[in-house]
């Protein structure tokens, strides 16, 4: 691990992480409990995660290929300076007084669009930074660098929310603006390696190789449904003033019961990376993310609840750093972005379509039947992709396989 971060580009990297992902959380935060007070609609949290996504999801195609095409780091930097213009207009809206639901779905719609470029560049970033070799504890790494963030950003984000949502988003683009700056020194040298015409088969080269890998097909598809359905982070500002009647220190400490779990396993598989039975490994992991949601569901106590987030993140961790690591290694450098954006529509469709989703079921059914019924759809999943992917199942190693 120590030998990981003797490389400095790797360094300016991780920290990089550390403040977009601080950034981040604390505006969750301070979009859900404001949207909340706004609205007092579980389906207006739920649309929130909807606008983020539908950008994603429409400009797929484009942002892989630009992502295989131009400077990576360049794309970042800018999609960064573009979420910090974004907060600052949150910011604006409570400062004059003039904030409403329609100015949120905006500002997440524009959201939506700045990460949809950022994260396929930033994720194929990656791995010409290190060795192939120190990629899965690289992976470990970054994973415990947005955890670390996750814990304490909605945390803060909730006590200084009581400083006022302005303050709050001022914060927020702060950290966005100190991510860009990060991402503008890194040393990336830059080059296109191939020259592939531009056509339709060439945009959709993503999705045509995660279908004919059934290993990363069945991983990342297994992560999509388990969150889709498992999800309740759109639902935390309701659990935390309606069931568990507690304000936005409350919903803070929710929101990093997750990540201090997924910190946990992330620091512990950094150091011990999963050697054998890794598809095996992840169904397991999967399984117990449902069961942990299901015990979220019914718990009516703060700390039981929070208990049940904990490990609800680090089971996730497990199947995150597994599919993961197996996307990074099967994939080409000149066609990274492109895998990395079609597998952004994957993570999309799992978080912030899940949190639409989430919102729905809880208007039709309530709040706890909703991350029941969710929890209980997870594990079926399990049972069905163990049977759909038997491969993935028998997958022993995380290694460039030739099969």
């Amino acid at each position: 691990m120590s030998s990981l971060f003797k490389h400095p580009n790797f360094v300016h990297y991780w920290i990089g992480q550390i403040a977009s992902s601080f950034a981040f959380q604390m505006l969750s935060v301070g979009i859900g409990w404001q949207m909340y007070n706004l609205t007092n609609s579980p389906l207006a949290l739920g649309l929130v995660g909807l606008c983020q996504f539908l950008p994603q999801l429409a400009l797929t195609l484009v942002v892989g290929h630009v992502a295989d095409r131009y400077n990576r780091r360049i794309i970042c930097v800018c999609t960064r300076f573009c979420m910090a213009f974004t907060v600052g207009i949150l910011a604006f809206g409570n400062i004059t007084d003039s904030i409403s639901a329609q100015m949120i779905y905006l500002c997440a719609a524009m959201l939506g669009t700045a990460r949809a470029f950022e994260m396929p560049a930033n994720q194929a970033i990656l791995p010409n930074l290190i060795p192939n070799e120190m990629l899965s504890r690289a992976m470990s790494a970054i994973a415990s660098a947005r955890e670390i963030s996750v814990i304490a950003g909605p945390a803060l984000g909730g006590i200084i929310y009581l400083l006022g949502p302005t303050t709050l988003y001022l914060t927020s683009m702060s950290c966005f603006l100190v991510a860009c700056g990060i991402m503008f020194f890194l040393q990336y040298n830059f080059s296109i390696k191939t020259k592939t015409p531009i056509n339709l088969g060439h945009l959709l080269g993503g999705f045509s190789f995660i279908r004919g890998n059934k290993v990363i097909l069945g991983s990342v598809s297994l992560d999509m449904f388990a969150v889709l359905l498992g999800g309740a982070t759109a639902l935390l500002p309701i659990v935390a003033k309606d069931i568990l009647h507690t304000g936005p220190w409350g919903l803070g400490l929710l929101r990093c019961a997750p990540a201090l779990g997924a910190l946990l396993m992330s620091i512990y598989l950094a150091r011990r990376p999963l050697q054998h039975s890794v598809g095996k490994i992840m169904f397991a992991a999967v399984a117990v993310f449902g069961v942990a949601t299901i015990l979220f569901g019914l718990s009516e106590n703060l700390i039981l609840s929070m208990v049940a987030l904990v490990l609800l993140g680090s089971s996730d961790m497990i199947s995150v750093v597994i599919r993961s690591t197996l996307v990074q290694l099967e994939t080409p450098d000149e066609m990274r972005g492109r895998v990395s954006a079609a597998n952004s529509v994957f993570i999309g469709s799992s978080n912030q379509l899940g949190e639409f989703e989430s919102g729905v079921t809880a208007a039709w059914f309530g709040v706890v039947p909703a991350i029941i019924i969710g929890g209980v759809g997870t594990i079926a999943i399990v049972g069905i992709w163990m049977y759909l992917f038997p491969h993935l199942v028998q997958r022993n190693k995380l290694e460039k396989a030739n099969d």
